[in-house]
């Protein structure tokens, strides 16, 4: 399985941006998928989860609840995590993750490259 993620880059606090990423290699739309992120000097910290089932489960860590989205396409083998209302605290490298399960379990798989979000104030 490949994963990656794209769509980073530098925005204005109160700007948006669209991540996406890109999974082949399995099939798609069994798994759960997840974001993360990772600002320097700080640990990973899981962003948002998506359930693989048909009820496509979303959940959300309290920082990005109301601004941010998690998505998918199975068509396209590609989830998305819509952000807005950014702030300068939401910059970080934003890494996708696959789920060995339907459901968000922990358990990650396959891990994308990361895709770098830039917030200024």
């Amino acid at each position: 399985v490949q994963l990656q993620a794209s769509g980073g880059g530098l925005v204005q606090a109160g700007g948006s941006l669209r991540l996406s990423c890109a999974a082949s290699g399995r099939t798609f739309s069994t798994y759960a998928m997840a974001w993360f992120r990772q600002a320097p000097g700080k640990e990973r910290e899981l962003v948002a989860t998506i359930s693989g089932s048909t009820t496509r489960t979303t959940r959300y860590v309290d920082s990005v609840k109301g601004r941010f989205t998690i998505s998918r396409d199975n068509a396209k083998n590609t989830v998305y995590l819509q952000t807005n209302s950014l702030k300068p605290e939401d910059t970080a490298v934003y890494y996708c993750a696959q789920d060995r399960g339907s459901y968000y379990s922990g358990k990650l798989d396959y891990w994308g490259p990361g895709t770098q979000v830039t917030v200024s104030s």
